[in-house]
């Protein structure tokens, strides 16, 4: 009987797995070609100065250094959003942040080069620094991009569907409450690195561990001048991404400068203190946000606001504040809603997108804030919750269109499984279980720059033997993508993921992928490499047909083999198959690609949050809280999460228990915080973040709603499943010892100070008591979308 190889569905390990566990998957850091140089990058000591005068006399004297470049040298403006560049590579004339690049160095070996960096004179002038959102926002101080003084407003926003204050009015319960989310960062493994050489042909490669090779590609373009098919860029293997290695960055491009003016490969590695620096990580995020409902628990308004401190420079800052406003209706029916958020810029490392970009700070708080109702209406917090629900194929009053949606069943089944019913509210005195829920995008809908091109292209090439290479350019930053690439394929094809050979990363041999982020590879790279699958499958089974005689319908293609359904010992073997097909029609190739939907609302910045799915989690915390010294003892997490289909069941394992490890760190150790303007502790010793006598038991439940539009039906797993973690944590401490902490990370000194509070009779909660005074623009007022009922 002819094997099937029905990959899709069942558990396979990754296909680098061998090489991961043995060590021999070569990283960036790994590249050394033939008489490469060192490169560092000089950082400025101060927050914000202006730059007098540079002086690399000295250190172009030291014997062994090859090339020094400053600001002068790449004058050119760029950032990763067509409507923030205002990045250079070094400083050109202005330092925003402790740690930014001024000059760097190529030389032969590190200690020359920084020695090198010790002799570098740069004069500064300091300015005043704006180091708090609030200075952003209520002070006159210098501004960090443009003349003179003023509030250092990035980009502010407000809008409204339907009636939020005639709802509010008529509310039978209204919750009113301030969090604040502190910002932190990736904390990858990986430190970055990128290597770049310059042929006498005046082609440049770079290679770099980076999420989005095609966008570097256009930075390099843009900032050196060169044409397009001049520039390579290879996207290693990357050691940890987590959105921190989306933008491009200083040391990428420095490398390739310094490469074109020595004419010999430049390596960069950053230290763990300059990737602290280098950042793009969580905003802080600052929100007040009121809720009105019905007596029996329905939702009938919500006013949310957020305030973000974005750091010196607007990365995916303009986005990631519309993200804190675009999918709080996308788990519940929200009838009418008003959004107002601001981003500030202050004198610290740029922030960016983490895991979740935007979306786990109004999580954190509207999942809070839903427990606080359920207590005060006195409705069960699972069933106030189920009562909101988001319907499957639906729209939302900001327009975003639902297709699959289980999350009702992931809800059911994370309560059945930690028996939640019987335990919430009812365990001994220190221990307590929470719940919340999430939903993310299975990509963004558009591409950062907006234009009428496939989001992802996949290439399948043929050999006249049977072997199978699969081309895209996405980039594999420890998710699995390339591993999904292969299943997607394979069962199309009938073979087996061993049978094919994977090129991904390279700009130079793979067709276009916009790059690793917003959890869009699955769905967008996986339908491309279906489209493509399906062209190679078609062509095939239509030669064989004709060779047998036989209806194109009646024929399959599994086990290596094609024959005809019910004869297993008819047609011929793959290879057969093959060479009968190039004999016929010549080169065996197709190309797919996934373009996704016009899915935009009729207002402006509806381009952020629209995506083609949504993916949805649960999650349920069990843990132990001690009221003397505030520790948090985390016992077990379920979470369940619904991934359209899990194409591998191993990987959507992997990826659940890695949010939940990531969405734990955040919600009781992660901070990046400051001294001033100074990091209090760049390094992975100072950072907190979860190891392995911190992680619990963590029960993962695969909930499969078979989505009409992804590859198989499959969604996102990647990001989605961190959402409902922190909330979760913080709703099972309040059922714990009965105090409220309304701001993240829970630290043992906050949860005492609550308990302090509430012993004197005071707050029962610890968090902020207010925000910022600052007057929103006028609001865009947007009437929901048709058949969307309206309270």
């Amino acid at each position: 009987m002819v094997s099937p190889h029905l990959v899709v569905g069942e558990r396979h390990p990754r296909l680098d797995a061998m090489d991961q566990t043995r060590g021999a998957v070569i990283y960036a850091d790994d590249v050394a070609p033939p008489g490469v140089l060192v490169g560092r990058l000089l950082r400025s000591p101060h927050a914000h100065a202006s730059v007098v005068r540079i002086d690399t006399t000295h250190a172009q004297a030291l014997d062994g250094v090859i090339g020094i470049i400053t600001g002068e040298d790449l004058p050119t403006r760029y950032g990763i959003l067509p409507i923030s560049q205002d990045e250079y590579a070094l400083a050109l004339d202005t330092v925003r942040y402790v740690g930014e690049p001024v000059a760097a160095i190529a030389a032969t070996s590190a200690t020359v080069a920084e020695r090198a960096l010790a002799l570098i004179e740069v004069e500064y002038e300091a300015m005043a620094s704006t180091l708090s959102l609030r200075a952003a926002l209520e002070e006159e101080l210098p501004l960090l991009h443009g003349d003179g003084v003023g509030r250092n407003v990035h980009r502010s926003v407000a809008l409204e569907f339907g009636d939020v204050d005639g709802a509010l009015r008529s509310s039978h319960h209204i919750e009113e409450d301030v969090f604040f989310f502190r910002g932190n960062t990736h904390a990858a493994l990986e430190a970055h690195s990128a290597t770049a050489s310059y042929s006498p042909q005046g082609k440049l490669t770079l290679t770099s561990s980076t999420q989005v090779p095609h966008y570097v590609h256009r930075t390099l373009e843009k900032v050196l001048g060169l044409p397009s098919g001049k520039i390579r860029v290879i996207a290693a293997p990357v050691g940890g991404g987590f959105g921190g290695k989306t933008d491009p960055f200083s040391h990428e491009i420095a490398a390739a400068k310094l490469a074109m003016l020595t004419g010999r490969p430049v390596k960069f590695t950053l230290s763990r203190e300059e990737v602290f620096y280098t950042h793009r990580g969580r905003h802080p995020v600052l929100m007040w946000l009121k809720t009105g409902f019905s007596a029996d628990g329905n939702i009938t308004a919500v006013h949310f606001r957020s305030f973000l401190d974005g750091g010196a420079y607007g990365s995916y800052g303009v986005a990631t504040l519309y993200y804190t406003g675009a999918l709080q209706a996308t788990t519940y029916r929200i009838p009418n809603y008003r959004f107002e958020g601001v981003r500030a810029f202050t004198n610290k490392p740029p922030c960016g997108p983490k895991r979740g970009n935007g979306t786990p700070q109004p999580r954190f708080a509207i999942e809070c804030q839903l427990d606080k109702a359920s207590e005060a209406l006195g409705i069960d917090p699972v069933a106030l919750r189920l009562r909101n629900l988001v319907e499957p194929y639906s729209s939302t009053v900001n327009h975003l269109r639902i297709t699959s949606s289980g999350l009702k069943e992931c809800i059911e089944r994370v309560v059945a499984a930690s028996d939640f019913d019987a335990r919430h509210g009812r365990l001994a005195d220190g221990r307590g279980i929470g719940i919340a829920v999430g939903s993310y995008m299975s990509g963004a809908g558009l591409p950062i720059y907006w234009n009428d091109m496939p989001q992802s292209e996949v290439e399948i090439r043929v050999d006249r033997g049977g072997g199978v290479t699969v081309l895209s350019m996405a980039a594999d930053i420890g998710q699995g993508s390339t591993s999904m690439l292969a299943t997607v394929v394979a069962h199309r094809l009938g073979l087996r993921m061993e049978d094919l050979n994977l090129v991904t990363g390279d700009t130079d041999l793979t067709p276009i992928d916009l790059g690793s982020y917003s959890s869009r590879v699955t769905f967008m790279a996986g339908n491309a490499a279906l489209d493509a699958a399906t062209a190679v499958r078609q062509q095939i089974l239509s030669v064989v047909g004709r060779k047998l005689e036989v209806d194109v319908a009646d024929l399959e293609l599994a086990g290596a083999r094609v024959f005809v359904r019910g004869d297993e010992e008819s047609g011929m073997s793959w290879s057969e198959a093959v060479q009968l097909t190039i004999a016929s029609d010549g080169p065996l190739l197709a190309t797919g690609s996934y373009r996704a939907p016009e899915l935009a609302g009729p207002y402006r910045g509806s381009g952020v949050g629209i995506s083609p799915a949504y993916s949805y989690s649960a999650c349920v915390v069990l843990l132990a809280c001690d009221r003397d010294t505030g520790m948090v003892e985390i016992e077990r997490v379920w979470l369940a999460h619904d991934v359209g289909k899990a194409l591998n069941p191993l990987l959507v394992e992997g990826q659940i228990e890695g949010g939940v490890y990531m969405g734990l760190g955040e919600a009781l150790f992660e901070e990046q915080s400051f001294r001033g303007a100074h990091h209090r502790g760049p390094s992975l010793l100072d950072y907190k973040i979860p190891t392995a006598l911190e992680m619990p038991p963590v029960e993962t439940i695969i909930v499969e709603s078979d989505d009409p539009e992804g590859p198989y039906g499959a969604k996102e797993v990647g990001q989605g499943p961190l959402l409902p973690v922190i909330p979760a944590v913080a709703n099972a401490i309040h059922d714990a010892i009965g105090v409220r902490i309304d701001e993240v990370p829970i630290t043992p000194d906050k949860v005492v100070a609550a308990l302090r509070s509430a012993e004197r009779g005071r707050s029962t909660r610890f968090g902020p008591s207010g925000v910022p005074a600052f007057e929103f623009p006028e609001i865009t007022r947007v009437e929901p979308p048709v058949g969307f009922g309206v309270t």
